[in-house]
Parts: structure tokens; sequence; C-alpha cells
């Protein structure tokens, strides 16, 4: 069942399940990889852990070959903000902050995810931005479990919700034109999700939409140039930047945050569908793999 104009595919709950089966397949590649950032670690080297994570569960890496890009992951570090090709020359450094945006297929469903990481000992205000950034993306989820509920959420619910999260946090740039979007049986649906906006515009938020939600903001300016690869994106004046991402969905009963081990529970609480268990173990025994 498709919603017109935009096209947004809503799913079953039996359908949410198996992109909860994805979700965690990511989850666990995006902890080995955090287990494994270190000064001297190399960007391809963390890609090799996503890809034999990925295809040890049976899944298979969303963004290998998608639109031609080469690798498992996007690995951007420091005033890359998004899309950087995982590279043996890229080797981290003491003070380097590391986005790192996973995506896995399992069964015909997609899960999509990302976190930032400090690599050593890292300037605590750069650790601050990416707290800020990690918050205001729980804020945006929140956002959408409550306007859910209530049958009254807008799409523009979520960005303003991220945006007031990132204002308060501190004076940060939001990426211009980057943002969240639909998922399910694509990686990249309709709806695009901005970070910013007024609230109370776009479609309803209703039970059976999967977004993945994905703040992205920098340290300066929120303008951003794409680089001759054809896909790193990087701050326009050079400022470092940070990306977190977490693909979720609504249910009659709540938010389900896919690629969150825990459903979301620690974070949201009762706004967290019955269908999360309290131990998040207990949704695990049976998976592929876990996180």
């Amino acid at each position: 069942m498709r919603r017109p104009q935009l096209d947004i595919q809503l799913k079953t709950p039996d359908q949410i399940e198996k992109m909860r089966a994805a979700g965690l397949v990511v989850a666990a590649a995006l902890r080995r990889m955090r287990e494994a950032v270190a000064p001297g670690v190399t960007t391809a080297d963390l890609d090799a852990i996503a890809e034999s994570t990925i295809r040890e569960a049976g899944a298979v890496p969303s963004f290998k070959g998608y639109h031609g890009f080469p690798a498992s992951i996007c690995s951007s570090v420091n005033e890359q903000v998004v899309h950087a090709i995982p590279s043996a020359q890229q080797v981290l450094r003491d003070g380097d902050l590391i986005s790192i945006d996973c995506g896995a297929v399992l069964d015909g469903w997609h899960g999509d995810a990302a976190i930032t990481v400090g690599v050593g000992e890292v300037d605590p205000a750069l650790l601050k931005m990416a707290a800020v950034a990690e918050d205001a993306m729980w804020a945006g989820i929140a956002a959408a479990a409550r306007g859910a509920a209530s049958g009254k959420g807008r799409l523009t619910d979520i960005s303003h919700a991220v945006e007031d999260a990132v204002r308060k946090g501190g004076r940060y740039g939001i990426v211009d034109g980057y943002g969240g979007h639909g998922i399910g049986t694509e990686m990249h649906q309709d709806p695009h999700v901005l970070n910013h906006g007024r609230p109370g515009k776009g479609p309803r938020l209703v039970p059976g939409m999967a977004l993945a939600i994905e703040p992205m903001i920098t340290m300066g300016s929120p303008r951003t140039v794409e680089l001759s690869d054809g896909w790193t994106v990087i701050t326009r004046d050079r400022s470092m930047a940070v990306h977190v991402e977490h693909t979720m969905a609504l249910l009659p009963d709540g938010v389900w945050v896919l690629t969150a081990p825990d459903g979301g529970r620690a974070r949201l609480g009762e706004l967290v569908t019955s269908r999360q268990p309290a131990d998040p173990s207990t949704a695990t025994r049976s998976r592929p793999a876990t996180a």
C-alpha cells in the first residue's frame, strides 16, 4: 500500500519485523567497527569488517554497487560530512572524528544507520557536537512517535524537533540539502526528511511508515561541496562535521528503532512498541547477527 503524491511505502507489522532483522545486522556491523576504531586503522579496514559481518549474517551490503558506490560503508573523517569512500590510504589519527554509515539488505528489506566515533584522545568540543547530533536524532524519533500516537503528527514535526535540539545544544551548522529518508524494499524512498523546518507540514505520520532519521551538523558553515570522486561531501569551510542515523518504524502501539539493539527503549521508554521486548537479548536469540 502506498500513499499518494509522495509514493510513501507503508509496511505491515510483519514486514517491519523483517526490517528489524536487517536493522540488527547493521547494528552488529557498527558495533564491531566502533570497537575497531583506533589510531593506525584505515577506513578500508573498517569496510572489510562491515562487509564480513553483513555477509556472515546472510545479508548483502546495501551500499556496495549502489549507483556505482564501491564499498560497504561510507567512512567520513573530520571535515568529510557523508559518502566518503573507504581507502587503505585513509589512516585514522589520534584526535580524528569518523562518521560511519552502514546499510544491509536481508530478505529484500533494508536497514540503515550511522555513528560518529572519536579516535583516541579527541577535543571535548567535538565530542559534545557528536552528542548534540545524537540527542537531536532521538528528539526527531520521539516527535515521530508522539505525532503518530496523537493522530495529528506531520512529517516536518520530525524536522523541527531535530533543529530545535541542535539549536539548544550550541552554535552548529545544520548541513544544507541532506537529511533522512523513507526506507523499506529500497534503501532510499519517499519522503525526504529534512533536519530543519517548521512543524505541522507534509504527510501525516501514521503506522507503517519507516524512516531513516539522520542529522548532519558542523562546527561552522552548513554549506558543503562534493569532491571530484563524485561521492565525498565535505564542509565548504573545512570545519569538522558529524553524522548519526537510525532506521525507525511506526506501529499502531509505538515506535520501533530498528537499528538500535534495544529498539530505542533506553532513550524513548514507553513510546516503544510492545514488539520490542523489555530485554533486548530476547529479540536477538534467533537472529543471524546481534549487536
